[in-house]
């Protein structure tokens, strides 16, 4: 690897001897909990070694992690191979020594000779990532409903069908993966997860997480055929008040292909027995429940972001997605990290499609830049849920023509809103 590291460290790859190294390292910076070997064996360690990166001391102590997952990021109209960063961590008493810096040079520089033009991530601080880079791309939004919320009627809801049972990984992986894998289809950002590991880990359910809780539920809506057209994993906590029980329902993840069935899961979770509220899982800012609610005002959202993308190849990146509107624009790239990407290019779409989009080739040029605007800017209006207008009213984008500013904020747009529904 050729990023250089601090004196007194090198980068290393992490095998398999190593793993619990790598995880110590990672328990260190995020103050984990003592491990339970039975969550071990629900839970499997899911980085890929041949993605986990650490570096570590001349006397060869471990002392910062990191990994990535080979994903496919669903963009508007299309999907591009993504580098998911993730296990990104510091022993404390190496902080502020440029660790990070390099693990970040080393994933860019890993990610590109994979040929993955993009890079996305969860950020558990929000301040770091930006000097990196990447942009905040996406929003989710948290409802607490209170038990009995009035939704509005849809054809079809009541010809469905509802189960409820206990989840059990075994039986139920395939399905949780599947259903997920459908109702996002179109939606940018709608990451499906890419190995047994990960699909594992979406339907694990070891007693260090329920907190008191009961095991996991699943609920699951099926069409008159009997095929699942919906389902949600949740837990409800015994909890008596002076009126009674009132206990809290915890939606850890949920997904419906249509509005119908969308209807019926809601329905359902919104009138279990003993129960006073509703807390769903993380939601698209145009999910389906938002509009489906009466009364919008009573839930309080609790809005927070969600992916950050960060364009390594910013020609491959922007010819893979579809854009919203005709557009004829030069680009002015500034990328302090990646100087392949700095500079001007010149991004034509082509032909309307049968989707109604664009389709779009990019290419550098001499030519003056009709907007200006970091990398970071371009990766947070990737997914089409960012406008180039409002971040050019904050000075993030700059133009000689407020014209073609209008133009390419309508083509990076995308009618959809951007999510992931599980972190990463």
């Amino acid at each position: 690897m050729s990023p250089t590291a601090p004196a007194g460290y090198r980068l290393t790859e992490i095998t398999a001897d190593r793993v619990e190294e790598y995880r110590a390292v990672d328990a260190m910076a995020f103050a984990e909990p003592a491990r339970d070997p039975a969550t071990d064996l629900a839970v499997p360690f899911a980085v890929p070694l041949d993605r986990a990166v650490g570096v570590e001391t001349d006397g060869g102590e471990l002392v910062a992690v990191h990994g990535s997952y080979a994903f496919h990021l669903p963009v508007p109209g299309g999907e591009v191979p993504c580098a998911g960063l993730t296990w990104v961590g510091v022993r404390p008493d190496h902080r502020r020594r440029r660790l990070l810096s390099t693990m970040i040079d080393a994933h860019l520089e890993r990610s590109l000779g994979r040929g993955e033009p993009v890079s996305a991530l969860f950020a558990a601080e929000p301040g770091i990532y930006g000097r990196f880079g990447y942009g905040s791309a996406a929003d989710h939004v948290r409802l607490t409903l209170a038990r009995g919320a009035a939704l509005r009627d849809v054809p079809g809801s009541a010809d469905l069908t509802v189960r409820f049972e206990t989840l059990d990984p075994a039986r139920h992986e395939d399905l949780v993966d599947r259903l997920q894998i459908a109702a996002g289809t179109g939606r940018p950002g709608w990451i499906a997860r890419g190995s047994d590991a990960l699909r594992r880990t979406a339907v694990a359910d070891p007693a260090a997480w329920r907190r008191g809780g009961e095991p996991a539920r699943l609920v699951t809506v099926h069409d008159a055929a009997g095929e699942p057209r919906a389902y949600a994993v949740l837990r409800r906590t015994q909890t008596w008040a002076d009126g009674g029980a009132a206990y809290p329902v915890q939606v850890r993840s949920a997904a419906a292909v249509g509005a119908a069935a969308a209807h019926r899961l809601w329905s359902f979770l919104l009138d279990l027995d003993l129960t006073s509220t509703v807390t769903t899982g993380m939601l698209a800012v145009d999910d389906p429940l938002l509009a489906l609610l009466a009364d919008t005002r009573r839930p309080v959202p609790r809005t927070s972001d969600n992916l950050w993308v960060r364009l390594l190849d910013v020609p491959a990146a922007l010819a893979a997605r579809r854009y919203a509107a005709p557009l004829d624009v030069v680009l002015g790239v500034r990328d302090t990290l990646l100087p392949a990407n700095a500079g001007a290019w010149r991004l034509v779409t082509g032909e309307v499609g049968a989707d109604g989009a664009h389709g779009a080739h990019v290419e550098r040029t001499d030519a003056a830049p009709d907007l200006e605007l970091d990398v970071r800017e371009l990766g947070a209006a990737y997914l089409g849920g960012r406008s180039l207008s409002a971040l050019a009213a904050v000075g993030q984008v700059t133009t000689r023509d407020p014209a073609v500013l209008h133009r390419a904020a309508t083509a990076f747009g995308w009618p959809v809103a951007p999510v992931c529904p599980w972190v990463f």
